[in-house]
């Protein structure tokens, strides 16, 4: 074997290497960031539903499995060694925007719920007028 091809086999295995390294310092940098703020903004919204008298139980029907599903992958951060990580890291970025997306969802339906009381707090108001 020629040194060129020796030096562009070489080559090769250091940019894997490097992806490997990025893969790894995003699945540190990532993960570890966002995971605990979306546990944060789902703990926020259980407070928040359940401030609400709403017909939907929102927190037994999404919120609390989603903090089961966000408890278990901070359990899979912490044990897991980064090589794992670094192969799984398509499947850590779905939950992260599955978490992402439904965090927003429910944003959106807290706000909802919240206009719906309002509406009806105020239609009594206007039934005994």
């Amino acid at each position: 074997m020629r040194s060129s091809t020796r030096r562009l086999i070489r080559q090769d295995n250091l940019k894997g290497l490097a992806w490997g390294l990025g893969a790894k310092t995003v699945v540190d940098r990532v993960y570890k960031a966002d995971i605990p703020e979306k546990r944060k903004a789902l703990e926020m919204l259980k407070t928040e539903f359940s401030k609400l008298h709403s017909r939907t139980d929102w927190t037994k029907l999404r919120v609390e499995p989603l903090l089961q599903h966000v408890k278990q992958l901070e359990q899979r951060l912490k044990s897991q060694s980064s090589t794992r990580l670094t192969k799984g890291v398509r499947l850590f970025h779905s939950d992260l925007v599955y978490l992402r997306e439904n965090v927003n969802g429910l944003k959106e339906i807290l706000q909802s719920e919240k206009k719906s009381l309002q509406r009806r707090i105020k239609a009594p108001e206007r039934r005994g007028r």
